[in-house]
């Protein structure tokens, strides 16, 4: 948790100073200023870097975070996963119109085809895509609202942090195990372990900028926007491309619009769904592979989505966006099975459990609870 704060005042910081060098009144001086700002600005280069794929490492974490408190059912405190989640939505707005800026082909394209979704909304969704534009089209109004929110919603964002942090407070610190335990002071125990996750971070931060900076940057986005050419392929930023795969898996343009919304908006369904007796999925050895399997399959629409629009990626997305959403549908009920099973002192949950704890002479407890 700590590492994520400290990874978003970073951000922060460093956007404070791009903004300083970034012109986005003329939308053909965007695309300059940020040429200016690699060239012409002392150690431009690098803030920007450092910026950019800054952002990518923001991600990560976050979905790792995510992935955690599923795994270890910190969404046991509703209040705490709750604003969470709204953070997690909030970050992809500023991530979202933090990709426009640059004013690159992929710019222009993503900001056009992302908020003409909104038309699919009955009654007034051309005109919010047009209150959203500015205009008919994506122009300098546009680009001048997008680099308004993008300064100002991290700012509302750390408000929002501190709410999280005071949620998390009164609920306190899980466990892996899911139990009660005495109270651990944070210095030196958590101040020492955090440290030492920030540094690999910023490590691993500084190889990638050194050595790869363009490692996670869409090559297409170093050309200056055209509206009069479309690139052959349209996507998002890597993090997001697990939805845009839930998004065209769907024929229908308002269906797509809906599950791409459910993607994200089935995380606040999440601790409905938990039916179970224990505390997390670490006593649930059926649910935990099913947990990798959900993992391994965000792994592989992430890289779907990154594949042109056609066969047989088309079906490969249709089928990992099936599996996505059964994941949340099918955990309550194996969850209750795996409960049930328990009681019985079933058989085959015993091998099962063998299999999983190979270095456990002793099954846990939950196995002989009758």
């Amino acid at each position: 948790m700590l590492l994520q704060e400290s990874w978003h005042l970073h951000q922060n910081s460093e956007g404070s100073l791009l903004s300083v060098s970034y012109h986005n009144l003329i939308s053909e001086l965007a695309f300059a200023s940020v040429v200016h700002i690699m060239r012409d600005v002392q150690y431009g280069w690098i803030i920007r870097f450092i910026h950019a794929n800054g952002a990518s490492f923001f991600f990560m974490f976050l979905y790792a975070h995510i992935g955690r408190g599923m795994y270890y059912g910190s969404y046991f405190s509703l209040a705490g996963w709750n604003v969470g989640v709204v953070l997690f939505i909030m970050s992809m707005a500023i991530a979202f119109t933090g990709y426009v800026l640059p004013w690159g082909q992929m710019s222009y394209w993503g900001a056009t085809v992302i908020i003409n979704m909104f038309s699919a909304i009955p009654y007034v969704g051309k005109s919010i895509v047009e209150w959203m534009w500015g205009g008919y089209v994506v122009c300098d109004a546009t680009l001048k609202r997008f680099f308004v929110f993008h300064f100002l919603m991290p700012l509302i964002m750390v408000l929002v942090v501190s709410v999280h942090l005071i949620f998390l407070h009164e609920a306190g610190a899980s466990n892996p195990l899911g139990v009660g335990t005495y109270s651990v002071p944070f210095h030196p125990y958590y101040t020492w372990k955090d440290l030492l996750g920030v540094s690999i971070a910023w490590f691993a931060l500084a190889g990638v900028c050194f050595f790869y900076p363009y490692l996670f940057m869409d090559p297409t986005n170093l050309t200056p926007a055209n509206s009069m050419k479309t690139p052959p392929h349209i996507q998002p930023e890597w993090y997001f491309l697990f939805a845009y795969s839930v998004l065209r898996a769907v024929p229908n343009k308002a269906g797509g619009i809906v599950a791409l919304m459910m993607s994200v908006l089935v995380l606040f369904l999440v601790p409905f769904l938990h039916t179970g007796k224990f505390r997390g999925l670490a006593y649930y050895p059926v649910c935990r592979v099913l947990f990798w399997c959900f993992v391994c399959n965000f792994i592989f629409l992430t890289w779907v989505g990154s594949m042109d629009v056609k066969e047989p990626f088309i079906f490969a997305g249709q089928v990992s966006t099936c599996i996505y959403f059964g994941y949340f549908i099918l955990l309550p009920f194996i969850m209750i099975l795996e409960d049930s099973f328990t009681r019985s002192g079933s058989p085959l949950l015993r091998r099962l459990q063998s299999v999983l704890y190979p270095k456990t002479t002793t099954p846990p407890l939950y196995f002989f609870s009758k």
